[in-house]
């Protein structure tokens, strides 16, 4: 990813984060949402309370965790935080779940906000059962994929204000976006591992000894069959010995 990536993967994930806790921690609950979205959440505001400051807490660690100088230079850092990651993952997607039946926009809303927070679970846990087994590149694959579902976070706010500035029906965008924030995302984050972070993550391949050419090699051992014996006149075989390959000049001065 780019540096301005990068960059702006940071302040969409911190603001959000951001936004969440000092809105949800320090306002009336609901008082920034759609009117039609208020009377669901007031009616559970624990429940309400513990997805968002859960999920929060995973927005903001998350592009943490795909800081290689991080992950080199601080290891356990890494670990702790993806520990804390985890936890918020897992209680804001019990809660997600629990929210999403009586999400607002009917059984398709529904439908879609109950599958991203499975989704979400699901990634996790195979990214955690990756890691204890010593697989890092299928955990780090399988992270990316998490950190996308947690993404919705900022492309549901993104996309519910634009939708209204387009004059479409809250009614009748809110469910189109209740799948629509988190399945391209998903997508992306698929055509990424595809396309770069599986060569990058791919195992080293094992060492080998090289190879030398035959024609270097005989070359070799032809130099060093004339250096040992110069006068020897038959042929040197390459792979022989220099004493076996030849054989004496026949001298009939004796005969």
């Amino acid at each position: 990813m780019s540096v301005a990536g990068r960059l702006l993967l940071w302040v969409l994930s911190l603001g959000v984060a951001s936004y969440a806790l000092i809105v949800y921690l320090s306002l009336p609950l609901g008082v920034f949402v759609h009117p039609d979205i208020r009377p669901g959440l007031q009616a559970r505001p624990v429940v309400v309370l513990v997805h968002v400051l859960a999920a929060a807490l995973a927005l903001a660690i998350g592009p943490l965790q795909f800081q290689p100088h991080l992950r080199r230079g601080a290891p356990s850092v890494h670990r702790w935080l993806g520990r804390v990651y985890c936890a918020g993952m897992l209680v804001g997607g019990i809660a997600g779940v629990h929210m999403a039946f009586h999400a607002y926009g009917g059984a398709v809303a529904r439908a879609g906000f109950a599958a991203l927070a499975i989704a979400w679970l699901y990634t996790g846990l195979r990214a955690y059962l990756s890691i204890r087994a010593g697989d890092v590149p299928a955990h780090r694959r399988w992270m990316i994929r998490n950190f996308a579902l947690t993404f919705a976070a900022v492309t549901l706010r993104l996309y519910v204000p634009a939708a209204l500035a387009l004059g479409v029906a809250f009614a009748a965008a809110y469910p189109v976006i209740a799948w629509l924030c988190w399945v391209p995302n998903l997508l992306i984050a698929q055509w990424l591992i595809a396309a770069g972070v599986s060569r990058v993550c791919a195992p080293a391949p094992a060492w080998r000894a090289p190879a030398r050419r035959p024609a270097a090699a005989a070359g070799a051992a032809r130099g060093s069959c004339i250096a040992a014996a110069p006068d020897r006149v038959a042929p040197c075989v390459p792979g022989t010995s220099s004493i076996a390959a030849t054989t004496p000049r026949e001298d009939h001065r004796f005969g």
